[in-house]
């Protein structure tokens, strides 16, 4: 049998990074994301904010594999904002993150290769300051059993280690529960008796 990875890495909490060359100054925003909903609304707040900056570059991941992804140049230079903010979250191996750069224009132009260092540059200062983690992919489910067989279900949640997030006990009892991916098939086995959904 296969075992399945179902641990991927991501940032505790929001982290800044800033790089500075030639006047202009690079402002990068990370933050931890769940949902493409999310990500779009700390986007707009960073936008908001600042409001007086040039250009707003950002890419974010999702999830185990990082699909889906987003990048976007915001008006610079085709592929030299998004795609080395993106390729920084790449070899970093981050998922559920959204960096924003910001950039405030100083007079002078960088060119192609000078954008692609400004904007590669901010993203790992904002990466490097960041609080790294490793969180597990799942899926939820709801379990339908008799009330009889509560006891055969919480052992078996006992025995996965698998914590109930919502229960109601009746003669028909229901819960839900987060299961890693690595375990759904033995959850699936050792529970055939009950309802899942």
């Amino acid at each position: 049998m296969n075992a399945i990875s179902d641990t991927y890495r991501s940032i505790a909490a929001p982290a800044k990074g800033i790089y500075k060359e030639l006047g202009s100054k690079f402002l990068a925003f990370a933050y931890p994301v769940e949902t493409e909903e999310e990500a779009k609304r700390l986007l707009e707040e960073v936008r908001k904010e600042y409001f007086d900056a040039r250009h707003h570059c950002y890419a974010w991941r999702l999830g185990l594999t990082g699909e889906p992804y987003r990048m976007n140049d915001d008006g610079e230079p085709s592929s030299t904002a998004g795609r080395p903010i993106h390729g920084q979250l790449l070899s970093n191996g981050l998922s559920d993150i959204l960096v924003v750069v910001v950039r405030y224009f100083g007079g002078t132009k960088l060119g192609v290769p000078g954008l692609i260092r400004a904007y590669k540059s901010a993203t790992q200062d904002a990466i490097a300051n960041a609080s790294i983690i490793e969180k597990v992919a799942g899926e939820t489910f709801t379990l339908t059993f008799d009330y009889l067989q509560m006891n055969d279900v919480m052992k078996v949640l006992k025995d996965m280690d698998i914590t109930p997030s919502k229960q109601a006990f009746d003669l028909r009892c229901t819960l839900t529960a987060r299961v890693r991916l690595s375990q759904i098939e033995e959850f699936r086995k050792q529970l055939a008796f009950c309802q899942i959904n």
